[in-house]
């Protein structure tokens, strides 16, 4: 069987969880490749989802949470969306790269291709589809796909998927896809061991009031040293590194995210399904940084709701609730624990297995 993880790069987060998968599959002797989903459809379908997606993230996200919440509407209604009639279109175009490299199994943690793949299946295509959900909720328009094989964030959540007419058997909550390795971490970088390390990481593109969080903490919790991770976004880092403060660690994109999650007392993050998991398998305590309304949202109170973060919806709070947690050890100690009980740190692998029984 040769697998392909078929992604799309709105946002780091599915592409990060394909690559995990890819990498799980291929240690354990399954043969995987990863492609972005419009690297075939070509560079200006690429350009342009990805000018989309950071428009309509920009500032608190209202244009972000505008167009969600007519996604979650129309998606009610039955009707098939415009962004299934869009994928649709590009089924050929996919069709033709799978027979190319002889790709028997896609895997997709991203709506996009699992819509091009299910045109293909109603087309009468024999293709394999297992779709990943990457976020801690039923996204809009998923209803739309037809997998053989659904893996889920949990168990709780199971319902949603449900209503979504997706059949129990299909349902595999084995947890948002990383890597066994990633996990499995020493601590290796050269850091004060004096001092609480406080890691504040936005997401692959830098979004949020990040460098007013950073000034906050240092200005005001005393032995506290930040190291800021700001993804892609060369002006949020320009603007950090012109900080001084001997106390601060400016990064850009970073390949050994999980060395900074191991080495940290707490952990400062949006909530992006996948970033949230990282941190959670590595089992550290964990605030979540003002959702961008929509999907963000949803995995914050996922989050809050199991006891394996706090949520703070301003600056201030962000300040408050780091400096609580800080100083809180019994905090610290229940948010571990929930999140050893609550988040599979084997999620990756357990895919691997279950492949491995039923598909191969």
């Amino acid at each position: 069987m040769k697998s392909l993880v078929l992604s799309c790069s709105t946002g780091g987060g599915h592409n990060g969880c394909g690559h995990y998968i890819e990498k799980e599959f291929n240690k354990n002797g399954i043969s995987c490749d990863f492609v972005d989903y419009f690297d075939i459809l070509g560079p200006k379908a690429k350009e342009r989802s990805e000018k989309i997606y950071l428009d309509t993230t920009k500032g608190n996200g209202e244009i972000f949470k505008i167009a969600y919440k007519l996604g979650e509407a129309y998606s009610k209604t039955g009707i098939t969306s415009p962004v299934y009639s869009f994928n649709k279109l590009m089924r050929n175009k996919i069709y033709e790269y799978l027979k190319e490299n002889s790709y028997d199994l896609v895997i997709s943690p991203h709506l996009f291709p699992a819509m091009a793949i299910t045109a293909l299946k109603d087309d009468g295509k024999k293709i394999g589809l297992i779709n990943v959900a990457t976020d801690y909720h039923a996204v809009p328009f998923w209803e739309e796909t037809k997998p053989d094989f659904f893996v889920t964030p949990h168990s709780s959540l199971k319902e949603e998927f449900l209503k979504k007419g997706f059949n129990s058997e299909i349902l595999l909550d084995f947890g948002i896809p990383v890597s066994t390795d990633f996990s499995d971490v020493k601590e290796n970088l050269d850091l004060p061991n004096d001092k609480n390390i406080i890691l504040i990481t936005s997401g692959s593109m830098g979004f949020g009031k990040m460098k007013e969080i950073v000034i906050k903490i240092l200005d005001n919790i005393k032995n506290s040293y930040v190291i800021a991770i700001c993804g892609k976004n060369k002006k949020l880092y320009d603007e950090l590194k012109k900080v001084n403060n001997q106390n601060l660690l400016v990064e850009g994109f970073v390949n050994n995210l999980n060395e900074y999650i191991k080495a940290s007392k707490v952990v400062l993050t949006k909530p992006g399904g996948l970033t949230s998991t990282e941190v959670a398998v590595i089992r550290k305590p964990m605030i979540h940084l003002m959702p961008i309304p929509g999907v963000e949202n949803y995995n914050a109170e996922f989050f809050r709701k199991n006891g394996l973060s706090l949520v703070s919806n301003s600056v201030d709070e962000v300040l408050k609730n780091t400096d609580k947690i800080l100083k809180d050890k019994d905090l610290q100690n229940n948010m571990i624990n929930n999140q050893s009980k609550v988040i599979n740190r084997y999620s990756a692998k357990d895919l691997v297995d279950f492949i491995k029984r039923n598909l191969t």
